[in-house]
């Protein structure tokens, strides 16, 4: 007979607390911010799964091969829960946003949270209920309204004329204003949300913002409906909360969810996405010359600067991976970055060339949680590169590449600023 399955409730910790020997060390630590850590190629060298030694010094398992990938993140053992004992946290820092991180623990009427650290069945009913809003079909037709969002973006950009920030004049607010007209939320109320969105991932000011947003959304649900501008909220409130397939405290998590999801990874793509173009020879050139290839080149991009390297998972049965067990309880993490260099996903895995796409890439995850807003972040992205390479042919860094600030705190890369001229 096999083992019950364990829960967070009746795990202890077995991470291993010993001197993990010839264990590396990881997170890795990034030398250009828009590619993966030169150290992730040895790591896949070693083979497609293996021991890391986490901050504290305990370790953990880190699958590198697309295969394994594959398998653990399609595998109901897997568990995205942080609140089982071994969940592998890469930062201190972590274990003061777990709360936030997470987004699932049982709230006071029995509805555990959206999407990111909810297992099935939870989560696979969940998805259910969002997915025909993010097929294809339907975002197809927000394609004119994000033209007119970057269209207005760049004119602002050129009305004011050189240098500009590209984070704050078009990587930033580009994504926030198309999730907000996705979701029907006013743009005109961003200070209620921006800076909020932005602390969530602060360890001092996370659990006030996760307050301050969650509020205004409750208040723009409720007293504030009529200031729904359609959109996908107005939809769940209209169709599955009057129904009574959802609580409006789900709904109103789906769109915080979604508001933090589709923000902070779109801004990164955009900007490090801009960068790696520049920076790397012939690359801005061609995108310019031959618009044709930016489909390709948003897959490219996407491998290539690796925005989440990993994600974190937690066997809740033995699992057998590449010849070893992953025991219960065991702490995982599932490596993007290094599957993404592998021969079966990239002919040129150390190299940027948005003329040679890659095949299957991670970016979006794989499985039961792959990103349900691919199909939205994927045309984003493709009108803001064509618009960007056709309406500024000669843009360029203001600064030394190397003197542009980035920032990873083992959730997303991030550019801080990225002064830019044309």
């Amino acid at each position: 007979m096999a083992a019950s399955p364990v829960t967070p409730e009746n795990t202890e910790s077995t991470e291993n607390t010993e001197p993990a020997g010839d264990a590396p060390d990881y997170p890795l630590t990034r030398e250009c911010p828009y590619s993966a850590p030169g150290g992730t190629a040895g790591l896949h060298a070693d083979g497609p799964l293996q021991r890391v030694r986490l901050y504290d010094g305990r370790t953990t398992w880190l699958a590198t091969g697309p295969a394994e990938v594959r398998a653990l993140l399609s595998d109901k053992r897997m568990s995205s829960r942080s609140d089982f004992p071994d969940y592998p946290v890469l930062d201190e820092r972590h274990l003061h946003m777990r709360g936030t991180r997470e987004m699932a623990k049982e709230e006071d009427g029995g509805f555990a949270g959206a999407l990111f650290g909810v297992d099935p069945p939870e989560h696979t009913r969940q998805r259910q209920l969002l997915i025909p809003h993010f097929t294809a079909r339907r975002i197809a037709v927000h394609r004119p309204e994000i033209q007119r969002i970057v269209d207005e973006r760049i004119d602002a950009m050129l009305a004011q004329g050189p240098p500009a920030d590209l984070m704050p004049a078009f990587a930033a607010p580009i994504p926030m204003m198309v999730v907000c007209a996705f979701l029907g939320v006013p743009y005109e109320d961003r200070e209620h949300f921006e800076k909020p969105a932005r602390d969530l991932f602060d360890p001092g000011r996370a659990d006030a913002a996760m307050e301050e947003l969650s509020g205004y959304l409750a208040r723009l649900v409720g007293e504030r409906r009529s200031e729904l501008r359609g959109g996908l909220l107005a939809d769940l409130m209209d169709d599955r909360v009057a129904g009574g397939a959802m609580a409006v405290d789900e709904a109103i998590q789906f769109a915080f969810a979604i508001l933090v999801a589709g923000t902070v990874t779109s801004t990164s793509a955009i900007a490090l996405g801009t960068l790696a173009l520049l920076d790397t020879p012939g690359q801005y050139a061609a995108l310019r010359d031959d618009p044709d290839l930016i489909p390709g080149a948003v897959d490219e991009i996407l491998r290539h600067v690796s925005l989440v390297e990993q994600l974190a998972r937690v066997a809740t049965e033995d699992v057998e991976v590449a010849g070893q067990v992953v025991r219960a309880g065991d702490g995982l993490l599932v490596s993007f970055a290094a599957a993404n260099l592998d021969p079966s996903v990239t002919s040129h895995p150390g190299e940027f060339d948005v003329t040679r796409p890659p095949d299957h890439h991670f970016a979006f995850g794989y499985g039961l949680h792959r990103c349900l807003g691919h199909n939205l972040a994927r045309l984003e992205l493709e009108i803001v590169f064509r618009s960007l390479t056709e309406r500024f042919p000669g843009l360029r860094p203001a600064v030394p590449v190397a003197e542009i600030p980035a920032f990873n705190d083992a959730t997303v890369q991030k550019l801080l600023a990225f002064p830019v001229t044309w």
